[in-house]
């Protein structure tokens, strides 16, 4: 525990303007990252005397070894360098939402030429129209097979597109008029992408239009008596009238809107988000976190409100957003939200009306929330602390391992041999800390070797980080050490406990690579698929756990987790392998022209069979390289036959296709 007196900074020496500051730790990690207005004044408040800071604010100074500061010209600047930095470092005391679920999203691809509809999750992309979030997937679908009588904009992938160009016949869908069918040139692109704006349009709010003119158009086909087109605008227009009935108005005047909710305790704090476009709820979402750091309700809508808009432009900030609370510099956020839209956005707490009410039950969402969080997480950290506990008993451990690393060895007949290292933290994945290792000192097949070399290379990472960050700190610091960042580094922690799959070969060998390495203060053992065993290392004897123990169920889900990651890679690896073409070994023949060679002879066995003059033919193709062509196919290895799987008969390739 350091003492903050250690490196408070020098009376003076902190500037009396706005800023972004960092707390770092004894390894030069950044544990902390705030703003200010004044940061002489806020800093300040750090180093008073511990007895008076908020206990959460007094284990971050006593954690931390150091500050620093940059300065900025105003606090919108400020704003986004905090959110810049929070994003970057990762901060282990600053506040973080994270959805405890990827949402999906109503895509419409507007960046392809014909721009397709679709179920979207994950990370935005540049010329994709989002909409929502949406609670499910189900509540998409039903909501575009509604709409596509109306709007018969594409929904089938890149793949199933092209394959219907080439058949030259729509799928069902164009058949039964759900999709223009631009695969067959049913409408023209332009015609299409009209289809598809509109589409989008009436999503975003304006939907009276449409309704309307549908309505005209069908008051016109029943008075010149096309009854058969009047019958079908008037289930278009049913249908457009149904797919708005899912979502309720809530709110007059096409009102577009974000309403925050914010519920918590001394604890956690869980927000809750309706979006509201066109006066109905499009979409909503939730977040619930650890309050980690000394912070009120106006602190925790800023932070929300940076999660939600951090990556966002245009549209997807609404012209207004409704919370809880103000933060403490209203004027510079609702300025960084206005240049994030492009126009004005208006930052305010609902007083009366519908707003209000509707604020009100997204309170009422936000409390749920964190009360059923509460009921699982306290079942969860029971059964995560007594599985940890019973590990920790059943192999003589000091402490419950509290970081898990978990290694496991994956080959086909000794072929692509590759490892994984799965990590888990208090009792739970951390996917991010996840490694796939390839084996290089050897060829072949030997999983104790390939242990051996695994452990050993992750632990060598660990002291080289520990070496940099560690032991470096100080005035014995080299001159030409490189200047850490404070972001987390790939290896830069220990664990506790390294499991491995398997018995006593690949525990023993595990055990000799830490100790080549010096490392004396790591646990080893092995869980052993056939029995379920535990096995540490100079012990004859397995350990065997009760099959209904907490602990072995938590030792199988590492070890299964470890097993399938490597088995995901191994099979990427050989499949990458399988589709090398012979062609990759002809120097200076680039994508196009190996694309030239096969449209041109049509499969790679007819290139094999023409001669340096046929080839030369093909646009593109020197002699030289022709050459170098013949030489390459005649060198592969021939291809393994194809195999019917249902009968078990060799399928041979000939002019006219395949045949048995």
């Amino acid at each position: 525990m350091a003492d903050p007196s250690s490196y408070r900074p020098k009376p003076g020496q902190i500037p009396d303007s706005p800023g972004v500051y960092k707390f770092r730790d004894e390894h030069r990690r950044v544990i902390y990252v705030g703003k200010a207005k004044s940061l002489r004044q806020r800093l300040a408040n750090y180093f008073q005397d511990l007895a008076g800071l908020h206990p959460r604010t007094r284990t971050m100074v006593t954690t931390a070894a150091s500050v620093e500061w940059t300065v900025v010209s105003t606090e919108v600047e400020a704003l986004q360098l905090e959110y810049s930095w929070i994003k970057e470092f990762d901060p282990r005391f600053n506040v973080k939402y994270r959805d405890d679920k990827s949402y999906p999203y109503l895509a419409v691809t507007l960046n392809e030429e014909f721009p397709r509809v679709q179920v979207m999750r994950g990370a935005k992309k540049k010329g994709v129209r989002y909409f929502g979030p949406y609670g499910h997937a189900w509540a998409i679908r039903e909501t575009v097979d509604l709409m596509l009588r109306v709007f018969p904009v594409r929904t089938c992938s890149a793949g199933v597109l092209r394959n219907h160009q080439q058949k030259g016949r729509p799928c069902l869908l164009g058949y039964i008029g759900k999709c223009s069918a631009p695969c067959v040139g049913r409408v023209t692109p332009e015609e299409h992408r009209e289809l598809a704006e509109e589409f989008c349009d009436f999503m975003a709010g304006r939907t009276g239009t449409y309704i309307r003119r549908l309505e005209k158009q069908m008051t016109a086909a029943a008075e010149e008596m096309e009854y058969e087109k009047a019958a079908r605008l008037r289930d278009d227009i049913g249908a457009l009238k149904r797919a708005l009935e899912k979502n309720a108005v809530v709110l007059a005047d096409a009102t577009d809107a974000d309403l925050i909710a914010v519920a918590e305790d001394e604890l956690e704090a869980a927000v809750q988000i309706f979006h509201v476009r066109g006066g109905r709820v499009r979409g909503q979402r939730g977040w619930v976190t650890d309050k980690v750091e000394a912070v009120d309700t106006a602190g925790l809508v800023e932070h929300a409100l940076q999660q939600l808009y951090g990556e966002e432009k245009g549209d997807a900030v609404p012209k207004e957003v409704l919370v809880p609370a103000l933060p403490e510099d209203t004027g510079a956020v609702s300025q960084w939200l206005s240049e994030r839209r492009g126009s004005n956005v208006s930052l305010r707490i609902p007083q009366r009306g519908d707003k209000k009410d509707l604020m009100e039950t997204v309170q009422r969402n936000a409390q749920q929330a964190l009360a059923l969080h509460k009921t699982k997480r306290a079942s969860d950290l029971t059964t995560r602390s007594r599985a940890l506990e019973e590990i920790a008993e059943a192999l003589g451990l000091d402490s419950a391992p509290l970081r898990i690393e978990c290694f496991d060895i994956s080959h086909l007949q000794g072929e692509d041999v590759v490892a994984s290292m799965v990590v888990f933290e208090d009792g739970l994945a951390r996917k991010s800390e996840y490694r796939r290792f390839q084996i290089k000192g050897f060829e072949g097949q030997d999983d104790v070797r390939s242990m051996h070399e695994v452990i050993s290379r992750r632990f060598k990472r660990y002291l080289a980080e520990k070496d940099r960050t560690g032991e470096w700190i100080g005035e014995d610091a080299p001159e030409d050490a490189p200047e850490d960042d404070g972001k987390r580094k790939r290896f830069a922690y220990p664990p506790q406990l390294v499991v491995v799959d398997g018995g006593q070969p690949q525990v023993a060998a595990a055990q000799r690579a830490l100790d080549e390495l010096g490392i004396d203060d790591v646990a080893v053992c092995g869980l052993a698929k056939r029995l379920e065993e535990v096995w540490l290392p100079h012990d004859d004897d397995p350990v065997v756990l009760p099959r209904s123990s907490e602990g072995l169920y938590l030792l199988q889900r590492v070890r299964d987790t470890a097993h399938d990651f490597a088995i995901r890679y191994q099979r990427s690896k050989r499949t990458k392998r399988i589709r090398i073409s012979p062609l990759d070994a002809v120097p200076g023949l680039g994508e196009t022209r190996k694309q030239a060679l096969i449209k041109h002879f049509g499969s790679v066995k007819r290139l094999k069979q023409a001669t340096i003059e046929q080839i030369c033919e093909v646009p593109g193709m020197g002699r030289k390289t022709a050459e170098s062509v013949v030489v390459a196919l005649a060198r592969a290895a021939p291809a393994a036959p194809a195999v019917n799987t249902a009968t078990g008969e060799i399928i041979e390739e000939n002019d006219g296709g395949s045949t048995t």
